[in-house]
C-alpha cells in the first residue's frame, strides 16, 4: 500500500536554510528515508559554521549558494519557512518555475502523521530534552524509533553523524518536538501528546491554551506536567491522561526526600502513585528541570508502551543534548563555561536554577535571539534575569542576532539592561559579542561559572569554547 510519506519521496525537494536547527534533521530524515534533498544557508554563504556544512555535502547532499542557483525543475518542492522573504532568490526562482512550497512544520507534520505511533512533544520549554529522552529510551527498548529533535543528541553522535539532530529507524515509533511559535502544533495528529509546560513566548497565553487544548484534544493519549497550573487546568480536554511532575497530584513523580543534586548529575526515587512501585532513577544531566523532564519521558515512553523500570533503566545512560546546559569545561584556574539554549524567561529561569542550586559566582552572557522576540518577551526575561540571579552575578547582552532582512531593530538589548537594572540586578550592554568576551575574560575569576545563553546562532558554541581557551 502507498502511504502519504510514500508519496513525499517521489519528489526532489530543495531546503531553503538548509543548516538550521528545525531544518537540518527535517533534511537528514527524508533523505535517510530515500528522498533526493538538496539546500542552501545564507550561513554556508557567510563562512559560518563551515564543517557542518561540509558534514552534510559528503553525507550526498547537494549544497549551492543562496543566489537560487539550485532550483532548477518545476518537480522540486522549496521547503522554506514562513520567516523567509519573497525576496530570498530560492522563493524567487522557485515561483518563476511553479515549483511546490512547504514550510518546514507541513513536511515534518506529513512524515509523522503517516507513521503507526506518533509521539509527539510540545509545551514552551523543554520540549527537546524530552524529545531526546523518549527517543534513547525507545531505541534502548529495541522500538527503532524515527527521532526528530531540534538539538544534536549526545546519545546518538558518531563519527559518521557529528550533527545527531535527527536519528532514522525502521520501527513504527516517530518521537518528534512541535512548535506552537508559529501555530504549526496544530498540524499534528499524535497518538501520544506530551504537554511540558504552557507559559508566554511567542504567543499570548490565550493563544497558547487554544492550541495545546487543541493538541491534547486531538490524541488517544496525552501526557501532561502536573507542576504547571497551566498545563493542569487543560486535563479536561485529553481523552486518557497520565500526570508527571514532582506535586502530589502527579501520578509519576517521585519519593519525597530522595532527590539529590550534584553539578553535573541528579538522582531520585520515581515513584508511581498509580500501583505504588518505586525505581531509582541516575541521571547524567543536572537540575531539578531536567528530573521532569525525565518524568515526562518516562510517562510519554509508557504510553509508547516502554514499562517504566525500563524507561528509568535507559535513562541512566542518557548523556544529554548539546547546548542544554552542556559543560564546555574548566579552565586550569577554576572557571567553568557552559553552553545553553536558554532564550525564553522560562528556559532561562531553569538553567539559573541550576547554577544557583550550586556555589560560585555567576557571570550570565546572553544574546538575543531576535528583535521580535525581546519586544514579546523582554520585560519577563529581565524579571528572571534580575530575580533569579545574586548581587555578587553579573549579566552581559550583546544585540540580537540578525542575519539580514526588514525586521524592526529600534529596540534592542539596552531596554532590557535597563529593566535588569530597575528590579536591582547588575547588568552590563555591550553591543559586539567578541567585547563581551574580552569583559568576560577580564572579570573571571577562580570558582565562576560563566554561562553562554542564546538561540538560533550556531556560532555561540564556538563563542563558548574559545572563551574557555582563552581563560587561565
Amino acid at each position: 500500500m502507498t502511504t502519504q510519506a510514500d508519496n513525499l519521496l517521489t519528489h526532489p525537494w530543495f531546503f531553503c536554510g538548509i543548516g538550521g536547527s528545525g531544518m537540518l534533521p527535517l533534511a537528514l530524515i527524508l533523505r535517510g528515508q530515500g528522498a533526493r534533498v538538496a539546500g542552501s544557508d545564507r550561513s554556508r554563504d557567510q563562512g559560518r559554521t563551515p564543517e557542518k556544512f561540509a558534514w552534510l555535502e559528503a553525507q550526498g547532499f547537494d549544497l549551492f549558494a543562496q543566489d537560487g542557483s539550485g532550483v532548477t525543475s518545476a518537480d522540486q518542492v522549496l521547503i522554506a519557512s514562513a520567516a523567509i522573504e519573497d525576496t530570498v532568490p530560492e522563493v524567487v526562482r522557485a515561483k518563476a518555475l511553479g515549483c511546490a512550497r512547504m514550510s518546514r512544520a507541513e513536511l515534518l507534520s506529513r512524515l509523522f502523521n503517516a507513521a503507526a505511533l506518533g509521539v509527539a512533544v510540545g509545551g514552551t520549554s523543554g520540549k527537546s530534552t524530552v524529545t531526546g529522552m523518549i527517543g534513547w529510551i525507545l531505541t534502548h527498548a529495541g522500538r527503532d524509533p524515527t527521532i526528530m529533535n531540534g538539538a544534536v543528541m549526545k546519545n546518538f553522535v558518531a563519527p559518521d553523524a557529528p550533527f545527531a539532530s535527527a536519528r532514522v529507524g525502521q520501527g513504527d515509533a516517530f518521537v518528534a518536538e512541535v512548535d506552537e511559535s508559529d501555530g504549526s502544533i496544530a498540524l499534528y495528529t499524535p497518538a501520544v501528546a506530551v504537554l511540558n509546560n504552557v507559559s508566554l513566548d511567542h504567543k499570548s497565553m490565550a493563544e497558547l491554551r487554544e492550541l495545546f487544548g487543541d493538541f491534547l484534544a486531538r490524541a488517544p493519549r496525552s501526557v501532561l506536567n502536573a507542576d504547571d497550573a497551566e498545563s493542569l487546568a487543560l486535563l479536561p480536554r485529553a481523552a486518557v491522561a497520565t500526570t508527571f511532575g514532582l506535586s502530589e497530584a502527579a501520578q509519576v513523580s517521585v519519593v519525597t526526600g530522595s532527590i539529590v543534586e550534584s553539578p553535573t548529575a541528579l538522582t531520585a526515587t520515581v515513584l508511581d502513585r498509580r500501583t505504588g512501585a518505586q525505581h531509582p532513577l541516575s541521571l547524567q544531566v543536572p537540575g531539578r528541570h531536567n528530573l521532569s523532564n525525565a518524568l515526562a519521558a518516562l510517562a510519554a515512553a509508557e504510553a509508547a508502551g516502554v514499562s517504566l523500570a525500563e524507561g528509568v533503566a535507559a535513562l541512566g545512560g542518557f548523556v544529554g543534548l548539546a547546548r542544554r546546559f552542556d559543560i564546555v569545561g574548566t579552565s586550569p584556574s577554576g572557571v567553568t563555561v557552559i553552553d545553553d539554549f536558554g532564550h525564553n524567561p522560562e528556559k532561562v529561569a531553569a538553567t539559573l536554577a541550576t547554577l544557583k542550586a550550586h556555589p560560585g559566582r555567576v557571570i550570565a552572557f546572553f544574546q538575543p535571539h531576535g528583535y521580535g522576540p525581546l519586544r514579546q518577551m523582554g520585560a519577563e526575561l529581565a524579571e528572571v534575569l534580575a530575580t533569579r540571579l545574586d548581587r555578587d552575578d553579573l549579566t552581559i547582552l550583546c544585540d540580537p542576532v540578525y542575519f539580514g532582512g526588514t525586521v524592526d531593530r529600534s529596540v534592542g538589548s539596552e531596554r532590557i539592561v535597563a529593566l535588569i537594572e530597575q528590579h536591582g540586578g547588575k547588568a552590563e550592554h555591550i553591543a559586539e559579542r567578541k567585547a563581551c568576551g574580552d569583559r568576560i575574560l577580564a572579570l573571571a575569576r577562580p570558582g565562576d561559572r560563566v554561562v553562554i545563553m542564546g538561540a538560533r546562532d550556531d556560532t555561540l558554541s564556538a563563542f563558548a569554547n574559545d572563551l574557555l581557551a582563552a581563560l587561565p
